[in-house]
């Protein structure tokens, strides 16, 4: 197996499709646009033609030195997506930050992990992802696509599907579907979210026993009794007998305001520090 078949290397060689994603952030020129997985370049010299300032992630070396060749305008750095710093992003004067990438498929969920945790420092975001991952970011509650992914994504970005993408549109053509999601920043959280770090916990916790009630799921996953995660998923007015997938991200929070305030007036820790997934759950 080459190093571009481990790391799940598709690249889009459609120009119609290439246009379609690029198109769903509009770039202009007081833009800066970071691109994930650049590749053979089939958004890069749109991206180069449209923003102000581009910079290109590729992790592979002779694809970058490729890249840097072909568009000496566009800053192509030798980096890896799932460690580069999203955080410290800055808007140029009258612009956006964007974020656009064809996610290469095995390590497609962490990266969007370390972009929703970013999202406070970037505007706009058009990913392709395997179909499977992009229906779960953009679930609704009540269905069985609907996960931790949708609902930590979801309180970050306002999420839409925008279209499906073909095997044929790829080389090599990978044995699935594709999808893009468009995702903007919410400046301000849909729901309350006083703590991060205990809303992540709250919400992955029961989704990793997503057969059981809630009560049974957060008992099991936050290492408490089952009567005292019922009386704290009942102090969030929610019915204990629930199944995590028919939570709202408005419930999610009234969950975690609930453990909040039960962790504040209990001499007993609750294990809301303990450390986060590399990903947003399921």
């Amino acid at each position: 197996m080459t190093r571009r078949q481990a790391l799940g290397q598709h690249f889009l060689r459609d120009g119609t499709i290439a246009r379609a994603i690029v198109d769903l952030v509009a770039p202009t020129a007081p833009d800066l646009v970071v691109e994930i997985g650049p590749g053979a370049g089939a958004l890069t010299g749109i991206l180069a033609a449209r923003a102000g300032r581009v910079i290109a992630l590729e992790i592979d070396r002779a694809l970058g030195a490729e890249l840097r060749t072909r568009l000496p305008g566009v800053e192509v750095l030798d980096a890896d997506a799932l460690s580069w710093d999203y955080t410290g992003l800055a808007a140029p004067a009258g612009g956006r930050v964007l974020i656009v990438g064809n996610l290469p498929y095995s390590v497609g969920k962490p990266i969007l992990a370390a972009l929703v945790e970013a999202a406070p420092a970037i505007d706009e975001m058009a990913l392709m992802l395997q179909k499977e991952v992009a229906e779960r970011v953009a679930a609704e509650p009540g269905g069985k696509t609907y996960g931790a992914l949708s609902v930590l994504t979801q309180i970050a970005c306002a999420v839409r599907l925008a279209f499906t993408v073909p095997p044929g549109a790829f080389s090599p053509p990978p044995q699935v579907e594709s999808a893009v999601v468009h995702l903007r920043s919410h400046r301000e959280p849909p729901v309350p979210v006083a703590d991060p770090a205990r809303l992540a916990t709250a919400v992955r916790a029961p989704f990793g026993q997503r057969r059981k009630s809630l009560a049974n799921a957060l008992a099991a996953g936050l290492g408490l009794g089952s009567e005292r995660a019922r009386r704290l998923i009942e102090a969030a007015s929610i019915d204990p007998g629930r199944r995590a997938e028919t939570l709202s991200l408005a419930e999610f929070a009234r969950l975690t305001a609930a453990f909040s305030a039960m962790a504040c007036s209990s001499s007993r820790r609750l294990p809301f520090s303990a450390a986060p997934g590399p990903e947003p759950g399921a």
